[in-house]
């Protein structure tokens, strides 16, 4: 590996970020990394509330069109909620300059989410057929606690993750989350776990740091 590619940017954001600057962000920096000017970049942010539809999102899922605004994005999946209390990471890494093998990336960025939560005590879990990671509930119940949505352009990554911490449930009632109409969503709070968000992006980078195989620096 490239000895420039095993240190990865580490940022967290300040306050609500508005989703288009979020993504006027990633796309300028994503230009800069192919570009070889400016190193890989975990940027951790919190959203004011809105939903975001996916390049598979599908209209009938929107059931509350005009409660948060919505917007139309290039990243994979259907329809998810931002909120304050869920940490989203958005991780922009040049899969050229490493293996390439975009379903272990997809992969990596779901243990990342699992050993997250593992932190945490809670148990969060892959399901076939559904994106995200989940947790099984005392009464026969799965819960989504992580959601996952990716873009890849000319070899680089952006978008990314989403971890419910402790965001207002009831918010996610106004679409169906990422199509799966059969299974509810939970946070870290929802399950009993009283933590805060450093808490967790502490126990974030230390995973992605293993799992990646990177140093983080910021």
């Amino acid at each position: 590996m490239n000895v420039a590619l095993e240190t990865v940017e580490w940022v967290r954001a300040d306050g609500l970020i508005e989703y288009p600057s979020a993504v006027a962000t990633m796309e300028e920096r994503v230009a800069a990394i192919r570009a070889g000017t400016t190193p890989e970049l975990v940027w951790l942010v919190e959203h004011p509330p809105l939903y975001t539809g996916g390049t598979s999102a599908k209209s009938e899922d929107l059931l509350t069109a005009n409660r948060f605004p919505v917007f139309e994005t290039g990243r994979g999946g259907q329809y998810t909620y931002h909120g304050p209390g869920q940490r989203v990471a958005y991780v922009m890494m040049d899969l050229k300059q490493r293996d390439g093998d975009i379903r272990r990336y997809v992969r990596d960025l779901e243990q990342l989410l699992i050993d997250t939560a593992g932190d945490f005590g809670v148990t969060a879990e892959r399901r076939e057929g559904r994106v995200g990671v989940w947790v099984a509930r005392s009464d026969g119940r799965e819960d989504k606690i992580g959601a996952l949505g990716v873009r890849v352009r000319r070899g680089v990554t952006y978008h990314g993750i989403a971890l419910n911490v402790n965001p207002q449930l009831e918010h996610f009632s106004g679409i169906v989350p990422c199509g799966v109409r059969e299974h509810g969503v939970t946070s870290l709070a929802d399950l009993g776990v009283s933590t805060t968000m450093d808490d967790v992006d502490t126990a974030m980078q230390r995973n992605f740091e293993r799992i990646f195989g990177v140093s983080t620096v910021g």
